[in-house]
């Protein structure tokens, strides 16, 4: 679409009293475009098997067609009515937890042929009702769908199947690229096949994520063909993915779905992205998000089809904070946002995830805050839409990597929480690209599959424990070919089965990166000496605990850096590495490993213009990743004027759909800051004209949009 959608989601089954018409005022007068409805109903849509009440969705369909607001109509398959478990219980996802039990959502099988008759029934009716309206733009299939840890007898058996495809029906093979003889789990006979939800072999546990998040693939795909068969050509066909919630917001990669293969399914990626606010605020949860859900595929703009207005307790944003939140997820590339929700509900689970309103159903700061951006984003047009990214670092990310993780931990080793808790892969990739997002370098993401590694300059591959070998070949022939390539700590430690090779370490990479090892620990008091740029580099940061510093260029002594806050330490892990050709910018400042490098960099070309190499042999401090991180931006030249506002404002640049550049100066602090414009254009917000070295002030929470003169 050719303009900026703006909404909620809008539940009319949930309100306490018949108000859609004073409802549909107050959207008009915020500057809200878009709605979505009917994706958490299923059981108002169908109270009895068979038997449809279309009634709230007429009733919106009808008051939003009438107001020229658009309507994103979700299938409701994510949330099961009680007649059909009490009916079909085996539509319950068995899981390592035993049989399921009805109430919450997400609790089904999606591979079950009864869900599969039941979910096809009520798609079908539903876009019967609805394809035909002139108000629906698109549809979205199911909701943050995912396997929902379903090992069902049905799933388990094709898992067999599945492996007896992968494995040409060759046991013994499957036997020896997994590693079943230990304790006895070898395999014998198909039929002898065990319940995989008791294995202890990684191997073998990794294969059967692996499997389900292709049901995942497959359940979408089959949704996506449903709606299509009804679905106008001037209509979308989105999913609402999401990410790892693990600290209880959208943090990392998500375990359950490869979002690159299922994102093929559908024709515009849609995302929720919920973050901390008030003074933990940062826009990196934004950015990660937008990137990831733009990169899914291919740089195609996307949807935030939710996040939150006043969200949960504690989440309530301070004034400004609704506002550049709303612009930050544009500066990302999205071409609309939606909060979820419109109002907020007065019972069951979620009656305190506040939406736009509050319970009194009145206006609010945070309802007029969203009303302050709606109006803006509509005067300012075009300008804002259909943002496209040039960007040239990526980072390479891996659902296969990330499963074996939880399987062989980085801390303990094992099974997490078998022997202690453990970082785990999403804390490694979070670890270098919010490092990355703090030196205002904006990045793609890339599957570890990805055939073509040259369009980046440099290319991060975080924690890539399991990866095959094709994986390995491209990266060392893309610092071969002159590109430069970072990479961390249990990257290249086992195959695409979880097998440890059993070669010199880091496998196929040694020569690339110039150094090897066999043995590592967890850090315990070791502390790291800095050498030539990194020590340059934290020193032109104003030390290892100074945070993210404005300039990065004024030189210092190639020392060891003072370290006055205590962070020159080794983290979570540490590898003993050998240097084999490698130049040393970080040993470890401890006895008993004097002599082994923690951090390294290699140019095996041997000088300069030729690619590069680093590794981060160890985890550290946020500030001494972000400047080892800048050693690496500079070495694969794409040091650029972003990167000297570090710690300053965040940066955020593309070309807008009318060709020209534009550019995000946006401030995730409570204090105003002041800069000399590095860029000249037009201000998108206030209109006025900018040219370089004008002086800004930029408020609280506030952000300045440059459009550039001419096109880029």
């Amino acid at each position: 679409m050719d303009q900026l959608l703006f909404g909620a989601a809008y539940y009319d089954e949930y309100m306490p009293t018949d108000r859609i018409d004073t409802d549909v005022e107050m959207m008009k007068a915020a500057g809200i475009t878009v709605v979505r409805i009917a994706e958490s109903t299923w059981s108002s849509l169908e109270p009895q098997p068979g038997v449809f009440d279309f009634t709230h969705v007429d009733r919106a369909l009808d008051a939003f067609e009438a107001a020229g607001i658009h309507v994103i109509v979700g299938t409701p398959t994510y949330a099961v009515p009680a007649w059909l478990v009490q009916s079909y219980p085996e539509v319950l996802a068995v899981t390592n937890r035993g049989e399921g039990r009805y109430g919450a959502r997400q609790i089904m099988n999606i591979a079950n042929p009864t869900y599969r008759f039941h979910a096809e029934r009520v798609i079908r009716r539903l876009m019967e009702r609805t394809a035909h309206r002139p108000g629906v733009i698109g549809f979205q299939i199911d909701n943050e769908t995912k396997y929902y840890e379903a090992a069902s007898r049905d799933v388990q058996r094709g898992f067999v199947k599945y492996l007896r495809a992968e494995f040409d029906d060759d046991l013994g093979a499957l036997n020896d690229a997994f590693g079943l003889a230990y304790w006895s789990n070898r395999i014998d006979a198909w039929e002898d096949f065990p319940d995989v939800r008791g294995t202890i072999n990684g191997s073998l546990g990794a294969e059967f994520a692996k499997y389900r998040r292709r049901l995942v693939e497959e359940f979408l795909g089959w949704q996506a063909g449903i709606v299509r068969e009804y679905s106008c050509e001037d209509q979308f066909v989105t999913q609402n993915f999401d990410f790892d919630w693990s600290p209880g917001w959208s943090y990392g990669l998500q375990p359950s779905v490869d979002h690159f293969k299922a994102a093929a399914t559908v024709d515009v990626a849609g995302v929720d992205i919920y973050h901390p606010t008030q003074a933990r605020l940062t826009g990196k949860e934004i950015a990660f998000g937008g990137d990831m859900t733009r990169s899914i595929k291919g740089g195609a703009n996307y949807l935030v089809l939710e996040t939150q207005a006043q969200g949960q307790i504690g989440w309530l944003p301070y004034p400004g904070q609704l506002r550049l939140q709303a612009y930050s997820h544009l500066a990302s590339g999205a071409d609309g946002l939606m909060y979820w929700h419109w109002h907020s509900i007065h019972n069951s689970f979620e009656t305190y995830w506040k939406g736009l309103l509050s319970h009194d159903l009145e206006t609010n700061p945070t309802y007029e805050e969203a009303g302050v951006f709606g109006r803006e984003a509509s005067a300012a047009g075009d300008a804002l839409l259909h943002l496209r990214k040039d960007n040239r670092v990526a980072i390479m990310v891996s659902n296969e990597a990330l499963t074996a993780l939880q399987w062989f931990t980085v801390e303990t080793g094992f099974i997490d929480g078998v022997f202690g808790s453990s970082i785990g892969y999403n804390d490694v990739l979070r670890w270098v690209y919010d490092a990355l997002f703090e030196l205002n370098v904006e990045v793609d993401f890339v599957s570890s599959d990805d055939p073509d590694l040259g369009r980046y300059a440099l290319v991060v591959a975080p924690a890539l424990y399991s990866a095959p070998e094709s994986t390995i070949t491209r990266l060392r022939e893309h610092v071969e070919a002159g590109g430069h390539l970072v990479t961390t700590f249990r990257t290249a430690v086992a195959d695409e089965h979880v097998t440890v090779w059993h070669d010199r370490a880091p496998h196929g990479l040694t020569e690339t990166l110039g150094v090897t090892y066999n043995q590592f620990t967890r850090p315990d008091g070791v502390g790291l000496t800095l050498h030539g740029d990194l020590a340059e580099a934290v020193s032109a940061q104003g030390g290892a605990g100074a945070g993210a510093g404005a300039g990065a260029g004024a030189g210092a002594g190639a020392g060891a850096a003072e370290d006055p806050a205590g962070s020159l330490q080794a983290q979570r892990f540490m590898e003993l590495l050998t240097p084999e050709g490698a130049e040393v910018l970080a040993g470890y400042d401890h006895p008993a490993y004097e002599g082994y490098a923690a951090i390294t960099r290699h140019r095996p070309g041997g000088g300069s213009g030729g690619g590069s190499a680093l590794h981060l042999g160890t985890m550290t401090s946020p500030d001494l990743v972000r400047a080892a991180l800048s050693v690496a931006v500079r070495d694969a030249g794409v040091w650029d004027w972003p990167h000297e506002l570090a710690g300053t404002v965040n940066v955020r640049r593309g070309t807008n759909a009318r060709g020209r550049e534009l550019t995000y100066l946006l401030n995730y602090s409570a204090e105003a800051v002041t800069l000399d414009s590095p860029v000249a254009g037009r201000s998108v917000l206030s209109d006025g004209g900018i040219t370089v070295g004008d002086s800004l002030t930029i408020g609280a929470w506030d952000l300045v949009v440059v459009e550039g003169d001419m096109p880029a």
